[in-house]
């Protein structure tokens, strides 16, 4: 694994629509997305990404996360991974429900 820094200047805002594989906009401002989201009245996860490293590796480089489990190491799970300490915002009907 190559080295990483302990902190990524560098972040876009994700949104990914509820039970979806694709992110449906990606932004450089949280207000930009928040407004978006309002105006098609979105029900999805708005998450704070670094940009040029994985979301797994930053997690272990911050050290907010360890491998523990055999799983936790497997292709699937990676792919997957999001961090508690990265920011979420849950919306439903284009509103803000919850945050992290």
């Amino acid at each position: 694994m190559s080295e990483a820094p302990k902190v990524v200047p560098v972040t876009l805002w994700v949104f990914s629509g509820a039970q979806r594989h694709f992110p449906g906009g990606i932004f450089s401002q949280r207000s930009l997305a928040e407004e978006w989201i309002a105006s098609h009245r979105l029900t999805g996860t708005l998450t704070l990404y670094p940009l040029d490293i994985g979301a797994y590796e930053w997690a272990i480089h911050q050290d907010w996360f360890r491998p523990t489990k055999p799983h936790e190491s497997e292709p699937q799970f990676v792919g997957g991974f999001t961090a508690a300490q990265q920011e979420h915002f849950h919306y439903e009907d284009g509103e803000l429900a919850s945050s992290n």
